[in-house]
């Protein structure tokens, strides 16, 4: 019997497990596929309190490291199903089941990704799914951004201030968002609208080079010359193994308060994968550290 089981080995979990392992708890931490989560996959981070410069992999690296010393059990095995058994919480794996007196879920949330051929061979080389954390390494630079929503537009504006062209490229003719940054993005001299258009190819073999767009009504092809594509177009939650019992919302966030806590008396949530304005790597670390501290102080009330 475990006394905290940790599901996800990204920056809230594995802050999380750090926490939970200083105040000497019994931890199990559950990771489905390599420790890092999505800042592995970050070129550069600058924006980090300590570091003045470090790559998301040294940085996924150095914390796992931390956590490891510290003596958690770790398993790399998915997680299928999580279970209130009043007495001890029950999570399923693909390879077995776990018993803990609490659970923290830090699975995040993935890219939403456009699909197309080079996506995954260009991250990091051209193209990102994060502006805020590498938008200064295209300063002065020719780049482009899709998506439509909220977190597009401002991350269209935040680049509009670093880059020295900026396309804002979207599938349908007008943006349905009321927004004060998409009047202020609208005033930009180096900001370039196309809409009602389609990304149709990346090109590139070592790095981006340009990208294929194709206007829906008119299905004329264009190529634009970028040294960046910021891809805005969502997230999709990893909360699909404990639905049964926690409570999302349409999207599949995890619906939770500013201490973590859930629906569920000791069952707790950490990083993006919890409803929350801002997700960064700051904010994830903050979720874990407010999540184990919350565990424990339910433990001492068992």
């Amino acid at each position: 019997m475990y006394d905290i089981i940790i599901i996800g080995a990204g920056p809230a979990g594995l802050t999380a497990s750090i926490y939970a392992c200083i105040a000497r708890k019994k931890v199990l931490i559950l990771e489905k596929g390599v420790y890092g989560g999505q800042i592995v996959n970050a070129h550069n981070i600058k924006n980090y309190p300590g570091f003045e410069e470090i790559s998301g992999y040294d940085y996924a690296t150095k914390l796992y490291s931390q956590a490891k010393n510290l003596g958690p059990d770790i398993k790399f095995e998915e997680v299928i199903d999580v279970f209130d058994n009043k007495d001890a919480k029950e999570v399923k794996t693909i390879k077995g089941n776990y018993f803990g007196k609490s659970v923290i879920i830090a699975t995040g949330a993935t890219n939403r990704k456009l699909g197309l051929n080079n996506e995954d061979k260009l991250l990091g080389k051209g193209i990102s799914y994060c502006a805020t954390c590498d938008g200064i390494f295209y300063k002065d630079k020719t780049v482009a951004i899709t998506g439509g929503g909220n977190s597009a537009i401002d991350d269209a504006l935040y680049l509009s201030n670093i880059v020295k062209k900026l396309y804002v490229i979207y599938r349908k003719k007008d943006f349905r968002i009321e927004s004060v940054n998409l009047d202020k993005l609208k005033e930009k001299d180096n900001v370039e609208f196309i809409l009602d258009t389609n990304i149709t190819d990346i090109n590139g073999e070592e790095k981006l080079e340009s990208i294929t767009i194709k206007n829906n009504e008119t299905n004329e092809e264009k190529e634009l010359k970028v040294e960046g594509l910021f891809i805005a177009i969502g997230h999709i939650p990893v909360s699909d193994m404990c639905n049964n019992i926690i409570k999302t919302n349409e999207s599949g966030y995890i619906i939770a308060n500013e201490d973590c806590t859930t629906n569920v008396d000791g069952i707790f949530v950490a990083g993006d994968i919890r409803i929350k304005e801002i997700r960064q790597l700051t904010t994830a670390c903050s979720d874990g550290t407010i999540a184990a501290l919350n565990a424990c102080k339910y433990l001492s009330k068992k």
